[in-house]
This record gives structure tokens, sequence and C-alpha cells, in this order.
């Protein structure tokens, strides 16, 4: 099985445990590897028959963006579930970190992987 890839994704959201961080947007950082034979697409070189990486960045973007989850862990399983349900994605590496959350230059976060690679 191939690998698409998304690196560096970052989404302004309201994500936190802490009463002052329920008030602010801040960002978090995804990274995805994401299950998908390419062979169809390459072949015919036509988006209907690839994984759109740019319609999966914009579900994304407008999820992630409309989200208020206290953990980056319930904002990564659903991530990981849009990215399964919606997209038919076998299987799923989503990095999500949340940087400067424990101080300046500090990047934390969670590393999660859900489905079968094949």
């Amino acid at each position: 099985m191939d690998t698409v890839f998304i690196r560096g994704l970052k989404i302004d959201t309201t994500i936190g445990i802490h009463d002052w961080e329920k008030r602010i947007r801040r960002p978090v950082v995804l990274d995805l590897e994401m299950a998908s034979d390419i062979a169809r697409g390459a072949a015919t070189d036509r988006i209907e028959d690839a994984l759109d990486y740019e319609a999966v960045t914009r579900r994304l973007e407008q999820f992630v963006s409309e989200s208020r989850f206290e953990l980056v862990e319930t904002l990564a399983e659903r991530c990981a579930a849009i990215l399964r349900d919606e997209f038919g994605v076998a299987w799923v590496r989503l990095t999500l970190s949340k940087p400067g959350a424990v101080g300046e230059g500090v990047d934390v976060g969670v590393i999660i992987e859900r489905g079968d690679r094949c």
C-alpha cells in the first residue's frame, strides 16, 4: 500500500482544559500519513481516481477551526474518523501537536494510528 501525506497543516482552533484556553484561539499542527493505492490515479492522471489531499485539507480545516475540545486526544480521534469515514482511508497515522502548550518553544501532542495498513 502506498502513502499519501500532508505535513505541517496549521489550523487555529479553541482547545484546552484551562478557562483561559477556552476563551482564545490557538494553532494546532497536523501531520498525516494515509494509506492509499495510488496506481489507479497514476494510470488515469485524474483526481477522481486518487485521494484528493486538497479536499482532505479543506475538510480538516473546516472541522478543526469550528471545533472546541479540551483534549488534543479527542480532536485527533475525530480527525481520524473523518478521514476513515468520509474519505475511505483504510489506515491513518495522525500527529496532532499543540505548540507552546507548556512553554515557549515546547511542542506537545499525540500520535495515533487507526485502521489496517493493508
